[in-house]
């Protein structure tokens, strides 16, 4: 069986490491954003498809039996891509999506829709903003007049000079978050219902700093694939898939 594993995310990379000791080949297709990125085991890819036709034509080309889509919950146009081309070609695909986090006793969140949302929100929660939205999404708090520290992984090409910009990949410690948010006298933290473990460091340190913290809420999934949100329940669906007639 021969699959095509779309993201360079965590559980993109467990993913292809189970399924490649299961005997299943595996071709991991990442973005190429992210300088420096963490490679998977076995065969990987980088760039994009061209779009609905290239992404199509490449699964005909290359014999692919199911596509499973384990991109970052914000990578829309990459699921909305999948979604559309595996119809086409008729190739069965998956969406692997961690859980999305939740707020816990002595949080302060303020859930909004976008970026834009979040900047509209800011003047009324703090006057000193740390963003941790990625470098993507930085243009949209530009003009809020906030003094503002963003954190990225790679630098934004133009590089901001509206925003004091930390290069740092993460995991970070609570102890790490605490630092950063006490050192800048930060009083609003924005960031993206990423969900997972991974990150989630930040959100316990403005819970016990009193921060009020701003969510943006995850673009919905189209409809038509099915969705799992363990690594687990990936492998058990390739499994299916392996010992179904059309495989």
């Amino acid at each position: 069986m021969k699959v095509l594993l779309l993201g360079g995310t965590g559980e993109a990379r467990e993913l292809a490491g189970l399924l490649a000791k299961a005997g299943v080949e595996v071709v991991s297709s990442l973005a190429g954003r992210t300088a420096d990125a963490r490679v998977p085991v076995g065969e990987v890819r980088v760039g994009g498809f061209g779009g609905v036709g290239g992404l199509a034509g490449w699964l005909r080309e290359h014999r692919v039996d199911a596509v499973i889509d384990a991109t970052h919950p914000f990578a829309a146009n990459i699921t909305a891509n999948a979604v559309a081309a595996t119809r086409e070609v008729g190739t069965p695909l998956l969406v692997l999506r961690r859980p999305g986090w939740a707020p816990e006793p002595g949080d302060n969140w303020h859930w909004v829709d976008s970026a834009s949302g979040a900047a509209e929100l800011l003047p009324g929660l703090g006057t000193r903003v740390f963003l941790t939205v990625g470098r993507q999404g930085l243009d949209a708090f530009a003009g809020t007049g906030l003094r503002t520290l963003a954190r990225c992984v790679d630098p934004p090409e133009p590089r901001p000079t509206w925003c004091t910009l930390i290069l740092a990949r993460g995991p970070f410690t609570v102890a790490d978050e605490e630092t950063i948010l006490r050192d800048h006298g930060i009083d609003v933290l924005v960031t993206k219902d990423s969900g997972g473990p991974a990150t989630t460091a930040k959100l316990t340190a403005a819970r016990r700093l009193a921060i009020p913290v701003v969510v943006i809420h995850r673009p919905a999934l189209p409809a038509g694939p099915e969705v799992v949100e363990t690594v687990a329940e990936a492998v058990q669906w390739v499994m299916r898939a392996s010992h179904s007639p059309s495989t």
